[in-house]
């Protein structure tokens, strides 16, 4: 499983020209799903992302986690993380998991960030989406499972 974490000042998900979600000051998570993933990746990955140390305390450094902030989460998942360009200039996307499993593994995701206390909004599986996005610091991550 592999992740995108863009701390944000605030982020949209747009489909068929209407906000589908959106949150204030937060954390965007672009989702990726690996053919080999399995319901370990999603624990990891989720209880990674909600006690990530990345947003500023009182003492303008980076010491606080999601829900001390009082931020919000906004999850979109993407294929396209998993991309292959090695071959040539058409990427393959091989390595990321069939749609069946790849939503059943990006649902128990949500699932378990939505056990936290942080609010956790999301685009809809699948679904062509425009996200927008106004990124803070810029602060941008990366985590694999793997």
């Amino acid at each position: 499983m592999r992740v995108v974490i863009q701390r944000v000042k605030q982020a949209s998900v747009t489909i068929n020209s209407a906000v589908h979600a959106k949150i204030e000051q937060g954390l965007l998570v672009l989702v990726g799903i690996h053919k080999d993933d399995v319901f370990n990746d999603v624990v990891y990955i989720a209880d990674k992302i909600v006690s990530l140390r990345i947003f500023s305390g009182p003492d303008n450094k980076m010491n606080m986690d999601i829900a001390a902030s009082q931020g919000s989460l906004l999850v979109v998942s993407q294929f396209t993380l998993y991309a292959n360009t090695a071959g040539g200039n058409r990427p393959d996307f091989i390595q990321a998991a069939p749609a069946e499993k790849a939503q059943k593994l990006y649902f128990s995701f949500l699932d378990r960030l939505k056990r936290g206390q942080v609010p956790v909004a999301s685009g809809i599986f699948g679904a062509n989406m425009q996200v927008s996005l106004v990124n803070d610091g810029p602060v941008t991550i990366i985590i694999d499972s793997r």
